[in-house]
This record gives C-alpha cells, sequence and structure tokens, in this order.
C-alpha cells in the first residue's frame, strides 16, 4: 500500500501540478489527502491535482516520487483509474444530437466513430476533444450555415490514433474516404473533407482556405483556454504518452510547443484570433518557460 506523485510537469495558476495516486484505494488516497490538507476540488475521479510546493511535505508524509509512466501502470494495475470509455460515456447523447444534424439516419458510421473516439488508450484525443472542436466550430460559423465538410474532418480528424504525427491524419483521412463513399456522398464532398483531415497535421492552409482555416483554428483552440484549463490540456497528452519517460517526453513537448509558436499565423481567422491569440501565446510560452 502505498501513495504515488509524478513529476510537477503540468502548469496551472503560475505554478506546476503532479498527480497524486493510491496504488491501493481510494479510501486511502482520500484518508492521506485529508490528513495532508488537500481540499476536496483537487480530487478528480482517480487522482488529486496538487501543487509543486506541496511536494516536500507530501513526500515526508510517506508519498513515494515516480515518473509519470510508472504512476500510471500503478494506477491500471490498481483497478482504479478511470478508463477513456467511462469518461467519455456521458457525451454519447450531445454527441448524437450533432451528428444528426448532418448525417442523420447514418447511426452505424456514428457508433463506429464514437468506438474510435472512446478508445481507452485516449486521453487528450477522446471525445472530449471532438466536442471541444465541434463547439469552437459553432463560434466560428453561422449556426444557421454550417459548412459539412468542415464538421464532417472534424468527426474524422483524429478517426484514428496512435500518436504517431502525420501517419494518424493520413489514416484517418483514408478511413473518411472509405467511409463516406460507402454511406453515398458524393465524390466531391469526400475528397474535400479528406483533403481538410490532412491538413491537420501541420495546421497551415492555404491563404484563402476559409474551411480549412476554420477546421485547424477549432483543432487548435485548446490552447487558448483559461490556465486552468490549459493545464487539463497538457496532463491529457502525457496521459497519451505515458509510455514514454518524462525526460523524453519534456523533450518532445518542448519541440511540439516551439513549433506551435513558430506558426504564422497561429489563428486563421480573425474571429479565432479575437477569441484565442493572446491566451494561447501566454500559455505556450508559460509552458515552455
Amino acid at each position: 500500500m502505498a501513495i504515488y506523485l509524478d513529476p510537477p510537469l503540468w502548469p496551472a495558476h503560475g505554478t506546476h501540478f503532479s498527480h497524486m495516486v493510491s496504488d491501493t484505494s481510494l479510501e486511502e488516497l482520500h484518508a492521506f489527502a485529508a490528513a495532508a490538507g488537500i481540499p476536496d476540488r483537487a480530487f478528480d475521479g482517480d487522482h488529486y491535482d496538487v501543487p509543486e510546493r506541496r511536494l516536500p511535505e507530501l513526500v515526508a508524509a510517506g508519498a513515494v516520487q515516480v515518473e509519470g509512466r510508472v504512476l500510471v501502470r500503478k494506477l491500471i494495475a490498481s483497478g482504479l483509474r478511470i478508463p477513456a470509455r467511462r469518461r467519455n460515456k456521458s457525451l454519447k447523447v450531445p454527441l448524437l444530437n450533432r451528428w444528426n444534424t448532418i448525417m442523420p439516419g447514418h447511426d452505424a458510421l456514428f457508433l463506429d466513430l464514437l468506438d474510435r473516439w472512446s478508445e481507452e488508450h485516449r486521453h487528450y484525443h477522446g471525445c472530449t476533444h471532438l466536442l471541444s472542436v465541434l463547439e469552437s466550430l459553432d463560434l466560428l460559423t453561422d449556426p444557421a450555415d454550417p459548412p459539412r465538410t468542415v464538421l464532417l474532418a472534424a468527426w474524422f480528424h483524429d478517426a484514428v490514433y496512435r500518436g504517431i504525427a502525420g501517419q494518424d491524419e493520413e489514416e484517418s483521412a483514408r478511413l473518411a474516404e472509405e467511409r463516406l463513399t460507402a454511406e453515398g456522398l458524393p465524390e466531391d464532398e469526400v475528397a474535400e473533407v479528406a483533403r481538410l483531415v490532412r491538413l491537420t497535421s501541420d495546421h497551415r492552409p492555404d491563404p484563402g482556405d476559409d474551411d480549412g482555416a476554420l477546421l485547424c483554428d477549432a483543432d487548435l483552440s485548446v490552447l487558448g483556454g483559461e490556465p486552468d484549463e490549459y493545464a487539463r490540456y497538457v496532463a491529457a497528452v502525457r496521459k497519451d504518452y505515458a509510455h514514454i519517460g518524462d525526460a523524453n517526453f519534456a523533450s518532445g513537448r518542448a519541440t511540439v510547443v516551439r513549433r506551435l509558436l513558430d506558426l504564422d499565423p497561429l489563428f486563421h481567422t480573425a474571429r479565432a484570433r479575437d477569441l484565442w491569440r493572446a491566451a494561447a501565446r501566454r500559455n505556450l510560452n508559460g509552458e515552455l518557460a
């Protein structure tokens, strides 16, 4: 029986946070947290988020510091980890409602996509991200006339996700071509959806590509969230790559953040720039620092 902490890698509120878990029971975890004076609001289903400054006293009280991937393995072995499929369950109805506005009567395809987005290895790239992209498109488009190809591209853009940049987007585009053709969509619409999905590999639409700009901006909207929201995003990305050691992840993540900061423009539509650019720059620079 032990309490474990991973490194403080998750930025929020001017500091960094660690995850604290038990390898035995939530009762043990809650008791340890209560004794340490950690508030209930810090609990997130199967772990507590604790600020970096608290780590020395938690270790002194008996918590064990381990790498992020070790912590995840301990949590899985304990049987306490909440899988992505359970976390995403509550999103089925709102996602189905949205699907029926663009593809009514194509329930089998919806269920296939839902299963893909709910795969257990996904943390950031799951149903929550899908819904976030669709909601961001609500803000960027005319709700009375939503562009169907852009919305379908959002549904397919991470439908295949193995954590292999470029390859995931290509396989997702090919899946869109195969499945939408089988569903009877016109050839030009299928080709446009696949083209848009491929754009999400580098988020660099050509000037004048209005639909490409919409999808890329919606996909990156998470960068412009409030600090605590951004911290949850970074933490979820870390879980997607739990098989990678902390040092290698930090190096790889820094490369990704620098690439995002180098995008010019980071957001392509005026509305997205107004909504997210300033916060995104703040969040990315803060994470890199």
